[in-house]
């Protein structure tokens, strides 16, 4: 798309109030706020290890009233996930007057004050104070905790104020670092200038600035990806071990991006970092952004193998936002600045065609085999077959609730809740469509058809192409007449208690447990260091404290009334361990059925001690896919590699 069909499409957007945030380029400059109107953010990283940040910010102002707001609604949070609690200011000034502010009664993120006369320039000091925890919430009030020792993770919402109603396209910022000493940097955003302990970066709209994480440490390594545009894998690590990745890995990176482009038939970004943090102190995330996206794994993903699997999707996940979510997002996701509401009701294709793509992409890529392709689905659909709230909850209202969903508590999510399912349900979905395209074209369509038409085009800079969901069902019937409508709509409001396999069947493959952990199973209980017993006894046993965190409807730890928060002492008398308790599993199952007795667990709640007894007439049951001799095998081509490799 040239310049001017690019600006044509950003003035038809802001006539319609639908933000674009794309960088802007050397041509559109003009575009932008004069450098009289440049807003300046200096954030001092120099404290971060004791979760200290320290920011100015200098505006341009007028005189009079003036209201300015805190980021509420942040994009790929997809609710009001602000960390206001976490802010301390802020304090105002002009030349050395104190200009006192006042919060709005109803809306805790705007702040009201009044410019002096004669006054231009508005100075705004403050300071963000991240948690200190692990776990702290990722998208509650409260900022999770970004840095250690050796590194920090800086997202620049954290560090903004803006007046209000404004459209963030429209507002030019320039920000800078300074970070403790030996400290190296990545960021999507440019440098401008190097400075002694940081850098300058280039100025830039606040929507481009806000969608720029920044990762900083004293062991960083980086890897060239692709040329043309340029793609670069960043890493930083607690330490200089963690970084050790091999050619191999490197490989399967460089072969992601090739993958990418040959899925989408385009790309939408001028370059695209890879911005990867490695340690077990900041909890395991993932943020999508335009140009770049901030990922965050246990320390050890590239020294063990379990733990390289388990994680191995999610770079391939944040990297498809790039066209799905970023360039092509739902309408009511595309909004105007972070004081609009976000709706959430085409989640199922922002989330659960990415959460697809990623574990297709991650096999594509060699990250994974295709036998590890097909234990991942048949994991997911486990997970979807032990929420048994879809019979009252259906999925579309996952999606409208979302921004509730990602705060409420893990415990009882199989019960009553749902977690957000929007991704692993609606990559079944996916799933579906795809093979079904593929059986009603005999082969010659596919879901990467769909890819190309819906997310690539001609390739661009970064630019926002919102879509409905009739869009998304007039594109399915170019790329393959069907009742796409009465497709999606049907899934969508449906009430039922099993999971989605219905692809699976379709694609050659049939849904079933057995006595045998897969190697996706056994590499996500390592990662997350639990035991996941769901699709057996009926419970999931976090390893640090051997605390129940979910409970399955109907299973028989729920007829026998273990809770979610009951800490498991003992098994059959003996120690808790997690060996332990797989073998009274197994010898449960070789017990003799007349004389089997109930497996007895010993647990504390609330520091009382009860012994209850699980009555169990099985051993260990684990998620699979068998083939189905009398169908083709459509999941092999799925995950075939696009890309010859050189």
């Amino acid at each position: 798309m040239t310049y001017f069909r690019r600006f044509g499409l950003l003035a038809l957007c802001a006539v319609l109030g639908i933000n674009v945030g794309f960088s802007v380029s050397a041509k559109a400059q003009a575009a932008l706020p004069s450098p009289r109107a440049l807003s300046t953010v200096e954030v001092d990283a120099r404290e971060a290890p004791r979760g200290i940040l320290k920011v100015h910010l200098r505006l341009p102002v007028s005189s009079g009233p003036l209201t300015l707001v805190y980021p509420k609604w942040l994009p790929g949070r997809h609710g009001p996930a602000g960390p206001i609690t976490n802010l301390a200011g802020p304090v105002f000034h002009v030349r050395s007057t104190t200009v006192n502010w006042q919060r709005d009664p109803l809306d805790m993120y705007a702040f009201h004050l009044t410019v002096p006369p004669n006054e231009d320039v508005l100075d705004c000091e403050f300071e963000v104070i991240t948690a200190l925890r692990p776990d702290g919430a990722v998208n509650g009030l409260e900022a999770p905790r970004t840095a250690t020792e050796a590194l920090a993770i800086l997202e620049w919402h954290q560090f903004v104020l803006y007046p209000e109603n404004s459209n963030t396209d429209q507002l030019n910022f320039q920000a800078s670092v300074h970070l403790p000493t030996g400290w190296h940097y990545a960021s999507a955003l440019r440098t401008d200038a190097t400075l002694t302990d940081g850098a300058r970066f280039m100025p830039t709209s606040l929507t481009t600035l806000v969608d720029s994480t920044l990762i900083a440490g004293r062991y960083m390594a980086d890897w060239d990806l692709a040329a043309n545009p340029p793609v670069k894998l960043h890493v930083v690590a607690d330490s200089p071990t963690a970084l050790q990745l091999s050619p191999q890995d490197v490989d399967h990176y460089r072969r992601l991006v090739r993958e990418a482009s040959a899925l989408f038939g385009a790309t939408h970004y001028q370059h695209y970092d890879f911005l990867y943090t490695l340690t077990d102190q900041i909890m395991p995330d993932g943020l999508e952004h335009h140009q770049s996206s901030d990922n965050r794994s246990p320390y050890r993903t590239f020294l063990d193998e379990d733990v390289r699997l388990a994680e191995g999707n999610l770079l391939a996940h944040e990297y498809s936002h790039s066209w799905n979510g970023k360039y092509r997002r739902p309408q009511g996701l595309a909004t105007r600045n972070y004081q609009d509401p976000m709706q959430g009701e085409l989640l199922w294709v922002y989330e659960g065609l990415t959460e697809y793509l990623g574990d297709v992409l991650a096999t594509r890529s060699g990250i994974w085999t295709p036998e590890q392709f097909n234990e991942e689905m048949a994991r997911n659909a486990a997970n979807q077959e032990s929420h048994h709230a879809r019979t009252w909850r259906n999925l579309a209202d996952t999606t409208t609730a979302a921004q509730l969903i990602y705060v409420q508590p893990r415990d009882w999510a199989s019960r009553l809740r749902r977690q957000e399912d929007f991704y692993q349900e609606s990559a079944l979905l996916w799933l579906e469509a795809d093979v079904l395209i593929r059986k009603l074209s005999a082969g010659k369509r596919s879901l990467d058809t769909f890819c190309q038409l819906f997310h690539g085009g001609v390739s661009s800079d970064p630019s926002v192409v919102p879509y409905t969901f009739d869009d998304v069902v007039n594109a399915l019937n170019q790329v393959q007449p069907y009742d796409w409508r009465g497709f999606w709509t049907e899934r969508l409001q449906r009430h039922r208690d099993s999971a989605p396999t219905e692809g699976f069947t379709a694609a050659g493959w049939q849904f079933v447990l057995n006595d045998t952990p897969s190697t996706m199973h056994r590499a996500h209980e390592t990662d997350d260091r639990d035991l996941d017993w769901r699709f057996s006894l009926g419970m999931y046993i976090g390893d640090e404290g051997a605390v129940i965190a979910d409970v399955v409807p109907g299973s028989p730890a729920d007829a026998a009334g273990l809770t979610p928060g009951d800490r498991v002492i003992a098994v059959n008398g003996r120690k808790w361990s997690r060996e332990g308790g797989r073998d009274a599993l197994r010898d449960n199952a070789k017990a003799d059925p007349a004389t089997r007795a109930a497996i007895r667990f010993l647990v504390e709640k609330d520091d009382f001690f009860k012994t209850v007894d699980v009555h169990y007439a099985s051993g260990e049951r684990y998620p699979h896919l068998q083939r189905l001799a009398s169908r083709a095998d459509l999941l092999a081509d799925i995950v075939r590699p696009r890309v010859v490799t050189p």
